[in-house]
């Protein structure tokens, strides 16, 4: 992030992924210099993703992303678009598209733009809710049919089932205890531990991509 500190400003985002219920949203303040190569990892570390597939911003109708192995090319270099050079309009929508199979997809408004407070490190996340959902879990419609799958009730009459059955396939069931870990954590959001990881990556610290996998 870069550029003459008197004409950068914030922008206050609130971000919302498709087809969920109840809803997973994010709302965080960013930087009018940061690139559109910033912004695809900040959404990767607000959304608990580990940046394996491929990306996708449309904005004013055309597409820019950061380029991964066996996806199409962008004509931009996506390190060098700032959010500025859009002249974004209050309340003014583009989306993020991740994962071309999973088709996961999230709009991303302006609420505001505000002043940059110099004492404050940006980007910085400043609300949200529920955990955001596993990589290949299918997408959308999967994930929603999953919730229902993995309710605690549903989740332990099946363990009390395999128990019973005294199932001799250990791995299937440290599977199933695993999977029903992460769904009874679905509905948190840390977002001190979210900006720890956004503090870093915007830091430049060695080694950042690690937060990926934290």
């Amino acid at each position: 992030m870069d550029g003459d500190i008197g004409s950068i400003e914030v922008y206050r985002l609130h971000i919302l992924l498709h087809e969920i219920s109840p809803a997973i949203w994010r709302r965080v303040l960013v930087r009018s210099d940061s690139t559109i190569e910033d912004l695809h990892y900040i959404m990767q570390l607000l959304m608990g993703w580990s940046d394996y597939h491929l990306n996708r911003f449309t904005i004013h109708g055309k597409g820019f992303g950061v380029f991964h192995v066996g996806g199409t090319g962008f004509s931009d270099d996506p390190s060098k678009v700032h959010l500025s050079d859009f002249e974004f309009r209050p309340k003014e929508r583009f989306l993020y598209e991740y994962d071309y199979i999973d088709e996961w997809k999230l709009d991303l408004r302006l609420e505001h733009t505000l002043s940059l407070d110099p004492k404050r490190n940006y980007p910085f996340c400043i609300g949200g809710k529920r955990a955001g959902p596993p990589e290949d879990c299918g997408g959308p419609r999967a994930f929603m049919a999953w919730e229902d799958e993995f309710a605690p009730h549903n989740v332990a009459f099946r363990i009390q089932e395999m128990q019973e059955d005294q199932v001799d396939d250990r791995e299937a069931y440290i599977y199933e205890l695993g999977q029903f870990e992460w769904w009874t954590k679905k509905e948190q959001f840390d977002r001190k531990a979210i900006n720890r990881k956004l503090n870093r990556y915007a830091n430049g610290d060695e080694g950042w991509e690690s937060a990926f996998f934290e």
